[in-house]
């Protein structure tokens, strides 16, 4: 049941039957989208707050979004995927999570807290679709909010995608489900899991569980996901070298050619009662994460700041094939099919392949993040219109 506020009447217009999940007895259901597997009575809604029965039928978001750029794809980040490209980036609202720092907390906290004010624009797949194309952005990825609670819009949108010759991402808590990944396996190319710490009191505060994004990371790489981790490193918070090595060491026992962001906090929503993590700081965690055997760590949020750790390295010759300012790429000397042009070693990511030339190997200065609207004017004919 849609939460009695304005903003939850309007989602709840918007919404259509669920796959993720299965009918028990006296009209209730389970959730599988994320990993809290909400059991659902009638007339009641999951943690998420967008996913609610309705006369014994899981009803969830379709047919908006609450955000909508076209982003350098450095910035999901993806690293070790089309670097110098373009993605268009899509949200909805809500999240299963509540981070006191969110940065994206005016879309992921729009049913929780009413300071956030994110309203739906209705969109089709196709009117997404055709906006990468004409941006020539080869990447659709689903971000902003949690996109594991809107896995069935996000497979309306990936499903255009893919008919068009598009990749699509996700950038995501990690907080999921065997069901979830199956269903998200065939559309979804890579995937980045925010992993917020390594201790399990410290998620429990997040209204997470450790384990469940640590099962998530085993599957995404077993199952054949790109997949990408950013650590956001919070003074007071996850900022131990214990736990930093811990957590570098889980990594690389998943497989050490994992790339692994250390990113800066900036006090943010409801945590502002600490300073910015300081680049020093992210320089120390990155090389802890080397020293623990990762071949591709990253010190981000603070260019210029972070030395050699805003580079790809080869893992042969260590030359530096692929280097950036921020987003900005500023070389890229990785051959079509992802290998050091000096010794030929191959570096892991998920690259453009035999048949294809990497489009920008000078970067594109040019790139930063630009918002973008939806052309005015009636949905595409014969599109699926939002359900009442």
């Amino acid at each position: 049941m849609a939460t009695p506020t304005t903003l939850g009447a309007l989602l709840a217009q918007r919404t259509k039957e669920g796959v993720l999940y299965e009918k028990l007895e006296n009209r209730k259901v389970r959730c599988f989208a994320c990993g809290h597997r909400c059991l659902v009575s009638e007339g009641r809604e999951g943690i998420c707050k967008v996913r609610f029965n309705e006369n014994g039928v899981l009803r969830v978001p379709t047919g908006y979004v609450g955000a909508l750029q076209c982003d350098p794809i450095e910035k999901k980040p993806f690293f070790h995927a089309f670097p110098g490209e373009d993605a268009l980036s899509f949200g909805m609202l809500g999240c299963d999570l509540h981070c006191a720092y969110c940065q994206n907390w005016f879309t992921s906290q729009a049913l929780r807290d009413p300071a956030s004010i994110a309203p739906p624009e209705d969109v089709t797949p196709e009117s997404l679709v055709r906006i990468a194309v004409e941006r020539g952005a080869p990447v659709v990825a689903s971000t902003y909010n949690e996109p594991l609670i809107t896995s069935e819009w996000a497979v309306d949108v990936f499903r255009a995608a893919r008919a068009s010759g598009l990749r699509c991402a996700y950038i995501s808590n990690g907080n999921g489900t065997p069901q979830v990944l199956e269903y998200l396996r065939p559309w979804v190319d890579l995937y980045k899991v925010d992993l917020k710490g390594f201790d399990d009191k410290g998620y429990r505060r997040l209204g997470g569980v450790l384990q469940n994004v640590l099962e998530t990371i085993r599957s995404l790489v077993r199952m054949g996901f790109w997949t990408e981790i950013v650590t956001l490193v919070v003074p007071g918070f996850n900022d131990s070298d214990d736990e930093l090595k811990a957590l570098a060491d889980f990594l690389v026992g998943v497989s050490p050619d994992l790339p692994w962001h250390i990113t800066a906090f900036h006090p943010d929503y409801k945590m502002t009662d600490r300073d910015a993590t300081r680049a020093e700081r992210l320089v120390r965690a990155a090389e802890m994460g080397e020293r623990a055997g990762l071949r591709y760590v990253y010190a981000g949020n603070a260019p210029g700041q972070v030395g050699e750790f805003e580079h790809t390295r080869c893992p042969g010759c260590r030359k530096a094939v692929v280097r950036r300012y921020g987003y900005r790429v500023l070389s890229n000397n990785l051959t079509r099919a992802g290998a050091c042009d000096g010794c030929g070693a191959r570096v892991a990511g998920y690259w453009w392949g035999e048949g294809a030339k990497p489009p920008h190997p000078g970067g594109n200065p040019t790139r930063m993040p630009e918002r973008v609207a939806i052309p005015p004017g009636p949905l595409d004919a014969g599109a699926p219109r939002p359900e009442s």
